[in-house]
């Protein structure tokens, strides 16, 4: 991860890293672990940085808000290449949620919105919430008790993946709510 700055026609990369090592560490004592894992106690970044130079190491700012502040004698490209290696793998468990739209319109055949509701469906499976909109257009407005009917035979059609998120509601000349899908247990 780097970051470009430029300034006067010079480009200048910096790294977003702020893990500090070796001399960057600026405090009087570190409590100190092994390369292998094994407590050093607390000692001076001095004799820690000595006895990671000798292993051929790096002293590694692990944990900088503790009291004393904690060090690990370690390799530090290795540790710099696990920690981007977990942090790509967190960012790819994480599921992106997308808000999907489905609209209505008043004069609907039946095949037409059973094919409507077989899309939502397929939309909540996949783990998306969908905005479910009824259009009013034209003289259409003065029925929008029918635009609720329609909204609620799509709840009762997919309330068994999804749950309302939003009540059906007006705004403008379009009603409608918002599904999620259900938690699984």
């Amino acid at each position: 991860m780097n970051c470009e700055k430029r300034i006067g026609g010079i480009s200048i990369k910096r790294s977003k890293d702020t893990t500090l090592r070796n001399e960057e560490i600026r405090v009087r004592e570190v409590r100190v672990i092994g390369n292998s894992g094994e407590q050093l106690g607390v000692m001076e970044t001095k004799k820690a940085l000595q006895i990671a130079y000798q292993e051929g190491l790096d002293l590694v700012l692990v944990s900088p808000n503790s009291n004393p502040p904690v060090a690990k004698i370690m390799d530090f490209g290795k540790y710099k290449y696990e920690k981007e290696k977990r942090e790509k793998e967190a960012k790819k468990k994480q599921k992106k949620q997308v808000l999907k739209e489905m609209k209505f319109r008043l004069r609907i055949d039946d095949h037409d919105f059973n094919t409507k509701v077989r899309r939502i469906r397929t939309f909540l499976e996949d783990g998306n919430k969908v905005r479910v909109v009824v259009m009013f257009l034209g003289r259409d407005i003065m029925f929008t008790d029918k635009g609720k009917e329609i909204l609620n035979k799509v709840i009762k059609n997919v309330e068994d993946i999804a749950e309302v998120t939003r009540e059906p509601k007006m705004a403008g000349r379009d009603m409608d709510m918002i599904l999620s899908p259900k938690k699984q247990k």
